[in-house]
């Protein structure tokens, strides 16, 4: 096919005006479901202290008529722990002119960019409490660090070979070999965590893991009623998976280390939050506009015998 000479077209015209849509999509996700999950409380120092505390072993107990007591049980003294906030922030630098210029999907530069940095901060607030880090102290030349969940888990923690637990409050636990996930190692932390006594009723995975689970025997024996007005729905994927300990949730975290496992209480754990997420207006030094958006938080377990973990899983 061909055109008649001189034919003016769009591609030698001057003056089109463009035709860009006043909506910017964003994929990247802001679901944090671990805070989301967890409560917030304040604190009012940098390191935050905390007592934990246990009941005895129940056993035979039987007592003579009118006896006397000659000897006393040792009182157990509770044990006090603690952590340290963390502080994390965003920050940006804008030339005043993009205030008032006309731009494409939002009315303000500036608000535009404290909205986006703010679900950046609270995506990085999640990585960290679920990094494998001890807690480090900070001086002035080096960052103070909160403990992170994984150095945290000792008490009903399933592992790879050569894997360990952190050996104090400042150490990462050690990595072990990674291995397939299976429904014994989740039955076997369950049960540990309840006769601890803990109340699971969450399971906290990576993608891969999260698959897996949904794989495991039982599902198979799903049942589901198809309308014959309606679709037929296939069922591919477990969101409750019933223990003989209570039901969990299984909720996908992408925040997480994919070779984790976490098996929560929420009531145990908190955000401690020193100073909440805020934007600060830096000084201005010349033709532009300085903010910074910055939080300090850290997290609280209150008691991780009620948590658990199957760790060294593999991500694929």
């Amino acid at each position: 096919m061909a055109i008649v000479a001189n034919t003016y077209t769009r591609y030698s015209s001057i003056g089109i005006r463009e035709e860009l849509a006043n909506v910017i999509k964003n994929i990247s996700p802001e679901d944090t479901p671990f805070q989301s999950n967890i409560r917030s409380e304040s604190v009012s120092n940098t390191y935050f202290e905390f007592q934990t505390d246990e009941l005895s072993a129940a056993a035979a107990n039987a007592q003579l008529d009118g006896d006397d007591i000659s000897t006393f049980s040792a009182v157990t003294p509770s044990v006090r722990l603690g952590n340290y906030t963390q502080i994390m922030r965003k920050d940006f630098v804008l030339a005043d002119n993009l205030e008032v210029i006309n731009s494409s999907g939002r009315k303000s530069e500036i608000a535009y960019q404290l909205a986006k940095v703010g679900s950046e901060l609270k995506r990085d607030v999640e990585f960290n409490l679920l990094s494998n880090q001890g807690q480090v102290a900070g001086s002035t030349t080096a960052a103070r660090k909160t403990r992170g969940l994984p150095s945290w888990l000792a008490t009903n923690v399933s592992k790879g070979t050569s894997g360990a637990n952190a050996a104090s409050a400042t150490a990462a636990r050690t990595d072990g070999t990674q291995r397939a996930m299976t429904e014994a190692m989740l039955k076997t932390v369950v049960q540990s965590m309840w006769n601890e006594g803990g109340k699971p009723k969450m399971v906290m995975v990576g993608p891969h893991v999260k698959t897996v689970i949904s794989g495991f025997a039982g599902i198979a024996e799903q049942r589901f009623n198809i309308d014959s007005v309606k679709p037929g729905v296939i069922i591919g994927a477990a969101d409750i998976y019933l223990s003989d300990f209570g039901s969990l949730t299984i909720v996908p975290n992408r925040f997480q280390r994919a070779r984790d496992a976490f098996v929560l209480d929420p009531d145990l754990c908190a955000v401690a939050t020193l100073r909440p997420m805020k934007q600060v207006k830096l000084a201005k030094t010349g033709d532009a506009e300085k903010r910074m958006v910055l939080c300090e938080v850290g997290l609280k377990i209150d008691q991780e015998k009620g948590l658990g973990l199957i760790a060294d899983l593999s991500t694929s």
